[in-house]
């Protein structure tokens, strides 16, 4: 049975209007794929104020991992509305934040003692964990990617490093960040191939970072994705952070897991870090994790916490009514088997686009883990040169025939549905993408 319908050719009269109100009223600094506006949605349906409806690829950047309006969480979310919407867990007390954090500590990697910080958002966890690092080590310098995400607050900017528009007329940004190069082996930026490489891009950090420039010792963290988001839906290699984290644990630097966009069971596990056998020091998680609503949590080794009292806080974190759906989220996740179903319905999407690629000439590569899966739009296989305008065309197309799709990176499709994605909707949106496809690959 089909499930998308559009009515009237996107956008509507109604969603123009919209959108020609938001220009007007609201600030320009946020950038729009299409002119989508949502009215409604349930489960990986979406319907637009004009009445069409979309299969969803992108769960809200993949913050719906339940799908849009998940009963579980709204009967949550009702329940605690009426007892109480605030009641800042900063100065007081209250029960659930003790409920979720027992949960979080038993879901994230490591047998070892941890606690818990409440944000609100994902660039509020990356902040926290900056000032967390820095006040244990007492070291002033960190690491990041090249190919980053890791938000827009200043801090956490300084960290991101996926598209100049994010970063250009904000200088200077915050001292002592460096950039190393991501293992992304497609695009392998010492022109190396995989296995052969060895795993250079680690063996660079030390030859010409730690023995040149960069004394390791004033080295507070290493801010890691586990597949980068932003930069293009990237999987390392299986092996890749076994070798990183010896090189960090050699020098006493933290490793932070920014798990924003990867984690709340994307990748087929709780944690997208878990597929690579290593324990982080530090987990960031925000986006899924309450459905929708804004939370963001640091769990860390418990030692790491060490910082005082009034050292650091946000009046809102750990909000009762969040923290209640993110419970009802983790619940939810464990009841309907989602863990699984993103595993098994990723390879099954996994299968069809390496099909798809093999069709199509300008698509170039297919990775990803469980339902976090990226298709590279190229000008051609043998250059791979990105090819930008294919890949809009591709989620335009997209949208205008029932599929909500965006981009990551360069020209890369990102795949994102709900967990609760099923084949055959997957197989449908699949046979309008595979469209899209072929009217870019004809221009």
């Amino acid at each position: 049975m089909q499930r998308t319908k559009i009515k009237v050719e996107p956008p509507g009269e109604k969603a123009k209007k919209i959108v020609e109100d938001t220009q007007r009223y609201l600030s320009p600094s946020i950038q729009r794929f299409y002119p989508f506006v949502i009215k409604k949605g349930k489960g990986a349906i979406i319907e637009d104020v004009d009445g069409n409806k979309y299969i969803d690829m992108n769960a809200g950047i993949a913050v719906l991992g339940l799908g849009t309006a998940p009963d579980p969480v709204i009967k949550a979310v009702e329940r605690q509305i009426r007892k109480f919407i605030h009641y800042s867990y900063t100065d007081f007390y209250y029960e659930n934040i003790v409920t979720l954090a027992k949960e979080l500590i038993k879901i994230t990697p490591g047998s070892f003692e941890k606690k818990v910080y409440y944000g609100n958002s994902g660039a509020e966890a990356v902040e926290a964990a900056i000032k967390l690092v820095r006040y244990y080590t007492k070291r002033p310098r960190l690491l990041a990617f090249i190919g980053s995400f890791h938000g827009r607050t200043m801090g956490a900017l300084s960290l991101t490093a996926s598209k100049p528009a994010q970063v250009r007329g904000f200088s200077p940004l915050l001292p002592g960040v460096e950039h190393v190069p991501y293992p992304y082996c497609y695009r392998c930026p010492f022109k190396l191939t995989y296995p052969n490489c060895n795993l250079y891009c680690v063996d660079y950090i030390k030859e010409n970072l730690f023995q040149k420039y960069v004394p390791p010792d004033e080295v507070a963290a290493a801010f890691i994705e586990p597949i980068q988001g932003e930069g293009g839906y990237v999987v390392p290699p299986d092996d890749y952070f076994k070798k990183f984290f010896n090189l960090m644990k050699e020098n006493g630097i933290i490793v932070v897991d920014d798990e924003v966009q990867a984690g709340m069971g994307r990748t087929g596990k709780w944690f997208a870090i878990e597929h690579f056998g290593v324990e982080p020091d530090v987990i960031l998680i925000a986006k899924a994790l309450a459905s929708g609503l804004p939370l963001s949590a640091l769990v860390s080794r418990a030692e790491l916490m060490s910082w005082p009292p009034g050292s650091h806080a946000s009046t809102f974190g750990g909000n009762p009514v969040a923290t209640e759906a993110a419970i009802a989220t983790i619940n939810t996740i464990r009841k309907m088997k989602l863990l699984e179903n993103a595993e098994k319905v990723g390879k099954y999407m996994l299968k069809r686009l390496d099909e798809i690629k093999e069709k199509h000439e300008i698509v170039g590569d297919v990775r990803g883990k469980g339902l976090m899966i990226g298709a590279e739009i190229v000008k051609n296989k043998e250059t791979k040169e990105p090819n930008p305008d294919g890949a809009k065309k591709i989620i335009e197309y997209s949208w205008k025939h029932g599929v909500l799709l965006i981009t990551a990176g360069i020209s890369t499709l990102r795949f994102a549905p709900p967990l609760t994605i099923t084949e055959d909707l997957v197989s449908e949106a699949l046979d309008i993408v595979e469209k899209g496809i072929m009217e870019a690959e004809k221009e």
